[in-house]
C-alpha cells in the first residue's frame, strides 16, 4: 500500500530544497561581483563575519550556547581551514579570472570526493558499479569542463581552475573531519567554523588588502551583503532545516541541482558564456553526482492484506 500522506514530506520541503540550491548557486555570481572591487580575502573575511554573527544570533534565539573549551574550539579552527578559509579565499582568488557559471561547474563535484576520502580513510562506504561509474563520470567531466588543451599544458586559466577543484577536495576532508562534531547542534559547528575562519582572515586582509583604503563598488558590497546573509548564513539555517525533515541523502541532492542553477544564473545575470566542452563536461558532472548520491532502492516485504 502506498505511504500515507501524512508520512510524506510536504511539498514545502522540496520548495525548501530549490530555494537552498538556488541560493548556494547563487554564491558564485555573488563571488564574481564582490570580487570586481574587493580582494578575495577581505571578501571572504567579511563573508565569514557577517554570517558566523547571524549564525550565532540565531542559536542564541534557539537558546542554545556555544561551547567555551579550547579543544572544541581548536577543532572549529581546523573546520573552518578545510570547509570555509583554505576552499571560499581559492573559489574567490579563482573567480578573478574565470566565469562564476564554470567555478559552479568544477565545485559540484564535492560529493565525489566526499566519497573518495570516506571509501579511503573510514572504509564504511560501500563500492558498488554505480558509485564507480559516478567516480569516472565526475573526472570525465572536470577534463571536459577544464578543456582537453589543459592536458597538453595549454590552458590559459589551468591554476585557477585547479584552484577551484583544490577548494572541492577541501570541501570532501571537511565531510570527513565533520564526523567530530556528532554530539553537537549542527548549527554549531557551522557557527563556530565561520568564526574561527573570520579570525584567521581578519589579521591576513589587515596585513594584505588594508581594507580601510579600498573604494569597493555598490554593487560588490550588494554582492558581499548577498553572499554573507543568503547564500551563507540564510543557506545554512535551510541545510539543517532539511536535514531534519528531508534526511541527510535527499538534502545532498542540492550538490547537483546547484550546478544547472548557478550556471543559468551566471548566463542570463553575468552574460557569461561556456565553452562547448564545458557543457558536455557539466552533463558528465550531473550524471557523475547524481549517481554518487541517489539512494538506492530497496525491495520491501510484501505487507499482509
Amino acid at each position: 500500500m502506498p505511504a500515507p500522506a501524512a508520512d510524506r514530506p510536504p511539498v514545502t520541503d522540496y520548495l525548501l530544497l530549490v530555494l537552498l540550491a538556488t541560493l548556494w548557486g547563487a554564491s558564485y555570481s555573488f563571488i564574481k561581483l564582490g570580487v570586481a572591487t574587493i580582494p578575495p580575502v577581505t571578501l571572504i573575511a567579511a563573508r565569514t563575519v557577517i554570517a558566523g554573527g547571524i549564525l550565532l544570533l540565531v542559536l542564541r534565539l534557539r537558546g542554545i550556547r556555544m561551547p567555551t573549551d579550547g579543544r572544541t574550539w581548536r577543532m572549529f579552527a581546523v573546520q573552518a581551514l578545510v570547509n570555509s578559509t583554505i576552499p571560499f579565499v581559492m573559489i574567490a582568488w579563482a573567480e578573478t579570472r574565470v566565469d562564476a557559471g564554470l567555478a559552479a561547474i568544477l565545485n559540484s563535484t564535492s560529493p565525489i570526493f566526499t566519497f573518495l576520502f570516506t571509501w579511503a580513510i573510514t572504509r564504511h562506504e560501500a563500492v558498488t558499479g554505480r558509485k564507480l561509474f559516478g567516480i569516472a563520470a565526475g573526472v570525465a567531466g572536470i577534463v571536459l569542463v577544464i578543456g582537453l588543451d589543459a592536458l597538453s599544458g595549454a590552458g590559459q586559466e589551468l591554476l585557477p581552475q585547479l584552484a577551484i577543484v583544490g577548494a572541492t577536495v577541501c570541501y570532501g576532508i571537511a565531510a570527513i573531519f565533520g564526523r567530530n562534531f556528532k554530539a553537537l547542534d549542527p548549527m554549531v559547528p557551522a557557527a563556530g567554523s565561520m568564526l574561527a575562519g573570520a579570525a584567521m582572515l581578519i589579521p591576513l586582509s589587515l596585513v594584505l588588502d588594508r581594507p580601510w583604503a579600498l573604494a569597493p563598488s555598490a554593487s560588490s558590497l550588494g554582492a558581499l551583503a548577498g553572499l554573507a546573509v543568503v547564500s551563507t548564513a540564510l543557506a545554512f539555517v535551510l541545510y539543517f532545516r532539511l536535514i531534519a525533515s528531508l534526511g541527510s541523502v535527499a538534502t545532498m541532492a542540492q550538490a547537483y541541482l546547484r550546478v544547472p542553477i548557478g550556471v543559468a544564473i551566471g548566463v542570463v545575470f553575468l552574460g557569461e558564456t561556456l565553452a562547448p566542452t564545458a557543457l558536455y563536461g557539466l552533463v558528465l558532472v550531473v550524471i557523475g553526482v547524481a549517481a554518487m548520491t541517489l539512494p538506492c532502492r530497496t525491495r520491501k516485504a510484501a505487507q499482509p492484506a
